[in-house]
């Protein structure tokens, strides 16, 4: 797998209410040279951001609670700088990302299941690593 080029570690703080999806991509994300930490729940990512400061937030979409788009927002008030990938094995997951849209926040949007290979190319290529 292609290492983080970074003179440091690029911060990921992947979220998912599914303990096993947050905690395998947290563990491959790590292997692949990112400082990773998992949350599983909106509520969880936006209070382990305030410390964590990640430079990237990937996050499920539909969750109990606090939705991962409202979770991006908070975090992104926080930290500006923070860019958001959403993921999502949902199809009500398009609807929740234009209601993002609506309030002027732009996500992309990737469908699970993604192959580690492929979402690690996908983080370089947001974070111009």
């Amino acid at each position: 797998m292609t290492q983080a080029t970074d003179d440091r570690n690029l911060k990921v703080l992947v979220v998912d209410d599914e303990r096993l999806i947050a905690d395998s991509l947290t563990m491959i994300l790590g292997k692949s040279g990112f400082d990773t930490r998992a949350a599983y729940s909106g509520e969880m990512a936006v209070a382990m951001a305030r410390n964590f400061c990640p430079d990237m937030l990937i996050t499920d979409v539909v969750m109990p609670g606090m939705t991962g788009i409202e979770a991006a927002i908070q975090v992104r008030d926080m930290l500006p700088a923070c860019k958001v990938l959403l993921f999502s094995g949902q199809l009500a997951a398009e609807g929740l990302v234009q209601m993002a849209r609506e309030r002027n926040q732009e996500f992309e949007l990737i469908c699970k299941p993604i192959h580690p290979e492929e979402l690690i190319a996908k983080l370089q290529s947001v974070l111009c690593v």
